[in-house]
């Protein structure tokens, strides 16, 4: 029979392309492992000579899953449930000797993208087969080091292909979330707050479907994304990663997220929606994390508690049973969840457990799997089964509730609340001690049909995003895809449908041409960033000045300019401090007295209550930029334009300001298009603007639109769905139809 396929020889691999079927992928050194039956070409992953049922791409997915879990060693599926710390492919990033432990040993590699000792070393021997990539030097390093490292799998055992993953990395800020400036050279997009202060789902779609593209040209199949926690405790420091505060909205846009994400369509779809286009959408955080007690985090053990003073909690899950897992594509279901950190505290009525989330049988198997039908991943936040480190240590253990558990015995309850995976763990020793305990105490049947059982679900995800046939990357052509000019542009355009405008009294804005702008610079006084390390006080210049010259005149002296364009940041304050203990956490610049906070804590019995303590803004600078610019403007125009990560008390400015925009990690640029008139705002609230701290105090963790909002001088409340454009305040059928279904 003559055959039905050809090789394709590429820069470090090969490609077979079969006749009206599957394009294979093969890696340097195994060109000769090649099966052909009835005419087509097949790669024989285990090198035995024989084409397996797993091999052949002419099967169904689950006939080929099923037989490859059946080869494989319980030390193979231990290691499939292990999901990497964060991984860089990039030199001279100071947070790598922190972020990652063991990376500080002489690096050996000739090249970025070669694989370091430790990547080889849980690749082989502790058999990972899902990587966290944080930080990349650019599209085409990240390909490269994804060849590298499918080749190199691809030599070990049943030729299992890496899933490779990454955290939200399209926003321009380094701030946001746990990218750490991501690099990849991509398209860059407002943080998901701003896209939810969209309204247009259709939009988020868009995002979702530019994203995965250039996702899969740097070789990540599974983004650890999105965060559909609803956004009702406005003091998280998450907040900004979320899709905002109203359930329909956050509903809506989470639905939309995963079907760009997960949707491929033409040749580039294999069957049901999946394909070489598709990534893996990885929600977070199940039962929803945005219910912090008093706003703490549960990244720290200040945190841990999750309270539901309003008897809200089925509210919370509303974004991921009515949004993520109910999708309008082919995919139907987002592939894989996230559980947070969080003691979802009193949730459990059934067996009366206060732990963690990843490690309550309640809240994973009673009510996701089995009152929810979810049969897809669920993956533990990263490092919940390691020992905690200090009380306000980011990257310490997470295992809250279980503390005085070992290793292994968290794991092995993990495993038992119906957790596949273990988010951060390169280590499989712990994996296989919780198997050994499984097997003495239900016997090796149950044990290994438990492991199976995750196997499957694990394997399904790298299956149908096409990696089984070809995992490798033509560096040229990602290099093509990840930023080309016409997703960029997208990227810019949404960027500016995010920015809200607050206030525009007298219609100060927009601002015409050659209009002399003052622009003060920004203190910021020395602190600690999210993951503890110092950062000396400094002053700022927030645009470059070269860029406000493409659109205004501008100069150094308030008393020749025609306004003032001042640049804040929400304000910031800490939860706790190791001598003053817990601390409210402030949404306002000045120092907060909480005389009117809980006088006691709800979860827990250690005391944790704050009253009548005093929380300071770190950026309180910001409102003191505002007030003596406004005294060296007279009656001139001052515009505060602020990036946002939280609702704030605007009152404390308010007044002082003529005009005021909120914007969610956009370019400098993209908000002097909207100064300038050459776009204008479109953007809505999507949350409330609190009147004061005492509202703040007042409202319900778990409930959403429960505070009194701020009113400005010219009668605009600052409430959900609420924003201006040049004619005043919008109210089109996105108003109508969210304001109206807010909490539906």
């Amino acid at each position: 029979m003559a055959d039905k396929w050809k090789r394709v020889q590429k820069d470090g691999y090969s490609i077979i392309i079969n006749e009206g079927g599957a394009v294979l992928g093969i890696g340097p050194g195994f060109e000769d492992h090649i099966l052909v039956q009835a005419g087509y070409a097949f790669k024989d992953l285990n090198r035995n000579g024989v084409l397996d049922p797993y091999e052949d791409w002419r099967l169904p997915w689950e006939e080929r899953i099923a037989d490859l879990v059946s080869r494989m060693s319980i030390e193979e599926i231990a290691g499939l449930m292990l999901y990497s710390a964060h991984q860089t492919i990039c030199k001279g990033n100071p947070m790598a000797a922190l972020m990652y432990p063991g990376q500080d040993i002489p690096d050996t590699r000739e090249h970025i993208y070669d694989l370091t000792d430790i990547q080889k070393q849980f690749l082989q021997d502790d058999k990972v087969r899902h990587v966290l990539i944080a930080m990349v030097e650019d599209t085409p390093t990240a390909a490269r080091w994804n060849n590298q490292a499918q080749a190199f799998v691809e030599s070990i055992g049943l030729g299992i292909p890496i899933n490779i993953s990454s955290d939200p990395r399209h926003t321009p800020a380094a701030t946001a979330e746990f990218d750490l400036g991501a690099g990849g050279d991509i398209s860059t997009w407002p943080e998901h707050i701003g896209l939810a202060a969209t309204f247009d789902p259709a939009l988020m779609r868009r995002y979702g479907e530019v994203a995965s593209r250039e996702y899969r040209a740097m070789g990540i199949a599974t983004a650890l994304s999105p965060q559909i926690d609803l956004a009702t405790e406005p003091r998280w420091g998450r907040f900004n990663g979320t899709l905002g505060e109203g359930t329909a909205l956050a509903s809506d846009m989470a639905r939309a997220y995963c079907d760009g994400f997960q949707s491929s369509q033409g040749d580039r779809e294999i069957s049901g929606g999946w394909g070489f286009d598709s990534v893996n959408a990885m929600i977070k955080h199940w039962p929803g994390g945005g219910t912090g007690e008093s706003g703490r985090d549960a990244h720290f053990g200040y945190g841990k508690y999750a309270v539901y003073p309003g008897n809200n909690f089925a509210e919370h899950l509303k974004p991921f049973v009515e949004g993520a897992f109910k999708l309008e594509g082919k995919t139907g279901m987002a592939a894989a969840v996230m559980p947070y950190y969080t003691i979802s505290w009193g949730i459990d009525t059934k067996n009366g457990e206060n732990v963690g989330n990843s490690y309550s049988s309640y809240i994973i198997t009673d009510l996701l799997r089995e009152k929810y039908g979810y049969d897809g991943v669920v993956c533990t936040d990263w490092l919940i089964t390691a020992d905690p480190g200090p009380i306000d240590f980011m990257l310490g253990g997470k295992s809250w509730g279980v503390e005085t558990l070992s290793v292994a015995e968290r794991h092995y309850k993990v495993l038992m609340a119906g957790v596949d995976q273990f988010g951060g763990n390169n280590a499989a020793a712990p994996v296989l001690e919780a198997y050994a305990m499984g097997v003495r105490e239900h016997g090796e049947a149950f044990m290994r049909e438990r492991f199976n059982q995750s196997a499957r679900r694990l394997l399904r995800n790298i299956f149908r995003t096409g990696l089984f046939e070809n995992p490798y990357l033509d560096p040229g052509e990602s290099r093509a895809i990840a930023g080309n000019k016409d997703f960029v542009a997208l990227g810019f355009q949404a960027q500016l449908r995010s920015v809200v405008l607050l206030k525009n009294k007298n219609n100060v804005l927009p601002l015409a041409a050659k209009t002399r702008v003052y622009i003060p610079q920004r203190h910021v006084r020395a602190g600690k960033n999210w993951f503890g390390i110092p950062s000396p006080a400094r002053d700022v210049t927030p645009v470059a000045p070269a860029l406000v010259k493409d659109y205004f005149e501008l100069t150094d002296d308030p008393a020749a300019a025609d306004c003032a364009l001042c640049f804040i940041e929400s304000p910031a304050s800490s939860a706790y401090e190791k001598d003053a203990g817990y601390l409210p956490i402030s949404l306002q610049y000045r120092p907060y007295r909480a005389d009117t906070a809980r006088e006691k804590n709800i979860a827990g019995s250690d005391n944790r209550s704050y009253r009548g303590k005093t929380g300071t803004a770190n950026n309180e600078p910001d409102l003191d930029m505002i007030l003596d610019t406004r005294k060296k403007l007279g009656d001139k125009p001052v515009i505060v334009l602020a990036q946002t990560r939280n609702p704030f008390v605007a009152g404390e400015f308010e007044g002082a300001a003529d005009a005021i925009l909120l914007s969610f990690s956009v370019e400098p640029r993209a908000l002097l298009e909207l100064l300038s008139g050459k776009a204008e705002p479109q953007a809505l609230l999507p949350f409330q603007m609190p009147k004061n701290m005492e509202t703040v105090e007042a409202q319900c963790e778990d409930i959403p639109l429960d505070m009194e909002v701020y009113t400005d001088e010219c009668g605009h409340a600052y409430d959900f769905a609420y924003g201006l454009n040049w004619k005043g305040v919008i109210a089109d059928e996105r108003v109508e139809r969210y304001k109206k279904n807010a909490n539906n």
